[in-house]
């Protein structure tokens, strides 16, 4: 497993909740993005209440393309996949549960320990039900790239990312 200063980045804080939200906000549920759910624009569609809390890490595992050309994370003893933290209210998780096809199968919801800048904390995270590889769907990488950058993720994870979309070859040779 990595250590955390291995690991972790360096993230802007996002804007804390208004006076008054404070109790409610905290309440809300912690949503771990590591591919498409990344994008802020994407989110808004899907999640308009959703608030962005930072950047994050899950040590011990790391990013795969499954067999359907969407994302999903393995066990990776070593591995660290990058992502943010969103704050999720109960209307956000039910959209992003039908969005992440839950009911037909193709992801399942599970909580994981994942570390932010003020440590380790509990979060949702989708996890694709297919363990075998295959190649992202057209745009799809772009998305979760340009979403990795915008993030200000390590320039040499976001170039792992990208390796998906070369084939196995280029995966072999240096992703994660």
């Amino acid at each position: 497993m990595l250590a955390r200063a291995q690991c972790l980045l360096p993230c802007p804080t996002p804007a804390l909740p208004e006076d008054g939200e404070g109790e409610e906000w905290r309440a809300r549920m912690l949503h771990f993005a590591y591919a498409s759910n990344m994008s802020a624009q994407l989110m808004r569609r899907r999640c308009p209440a959703a608030r962005l809390e930072g950047c994050a890490v899950l040590p011990g595992h790391r990013f795969i393309i499954m067999r359907s050309g969407y994302a999903s994370i393995v066990a990776a003893p070593g591995g660290c996949v990058h992502g943010l933290l969103w704050r999720l209210t109960p209307r956000d998780v039910a959209a992003l549960n039908a969005y992440e096809n839950i009911d037909g199968g193709l992801y399942r919801a599970v909580t994981m320990s994942v570390v932010a800048q003020r440590g380790r904390c509990a979060a949702r995270v989708y996890v694709g039900r297919d363990r075998v590889g295959g190649r992202p769907r057209p745009g799809y990488l772009d998305i979760v790239a340009q979403a990795a950058r915008d993030a200000g993720f390590p320039p040499h994870y976001v170039r792992r990312l990208l390796r998906w979309g070369a084939g196995p070859s280029s995966r072999a040779r240096g992703g994660e």
